[in-house]
């Protein structure tokens, strides 16, 4: 090998190296946990166990983030729910006075006191991440935004989350192994 391909290969490792460390810091594994259901009981994490994936969103009705995704998420929702996929939709405190209260609408959500959300490295209200039972405990396959455009439906050029979505049920890694969520900051 001649000293001229020398820095070609340094940086064809570094390049490497980089992207390896970038889908690692996304995946990961998470523990069992437990959320209250907003109408009374809760659900663990465990019960879902037998399905393909399981999303867990977070919301709260005074962001605005979430009331632009709510039509989107129930969407989601209806479209894997038949396919194995259990979505989880969260319902934290943010930082807005006042900001409490129920996502609502079609959704069935959780209430949150900080373990699911800090359990899953999660800071930002419609931050979505995927989770794929794995020998007890849950392989994180995506964490991060829905898709590229928050504000307009009809403009969304990568549906991040359905991507994701899609090579998960297929066999396949999932692509993309984090995007960065536009949202409201959850109170911690």
């Amino acid at each position: 090998m001649s000293f001229r391909k020398l820095p070609l290969l340094v940086a064809a490792a570094l390049l490497l190296a980089t992207v390896t460390l970038s889908v690692a810091r996304a995946q990961g594994t998470v523990s069992d946990f437990t959320v209250q259901k907003t109408g009374g009981g809760s659900a663990s994490l465990s019960a879902y166990s037998g399905q393909k994936a399981i999303v867990v969103v977070f919301l709260n009705p005074a962001c605005a983030y979430t009331r632009l995704y709510q039509e989107r998420l129930a969407a989601l929702s209806s479209a894997y729910g038949g396919r194995g996929v259990q979505f989880m939709f969260v319902n934290v405190p943010i930082n807005l006075d006042g900001a409490e209260g129920n996502a609502g609408g079609s959704l069935i959500t959780f209430s949150d006191e900080g373990a699911a959300s800090a359990a899953l490295g999660v800071s930002k209200t419609t931050e979505a991440v995927v989770l794929q039972p794995a020998g007890g405990s849950f392989a994180v396959r995506y964490r991060g935004a829905i898709d590229d455009n928050p504000q307009v439906a009809s403009g969304v050029q990568q549906h991040y989350l359905q991507q994701v979505l899609d090579n998960v049920l297929a066999g396949r890694p999932a692509g993309v192994a984090d995007k960065r969520a536009a949202g409201c900051l959850i109170k911690r």
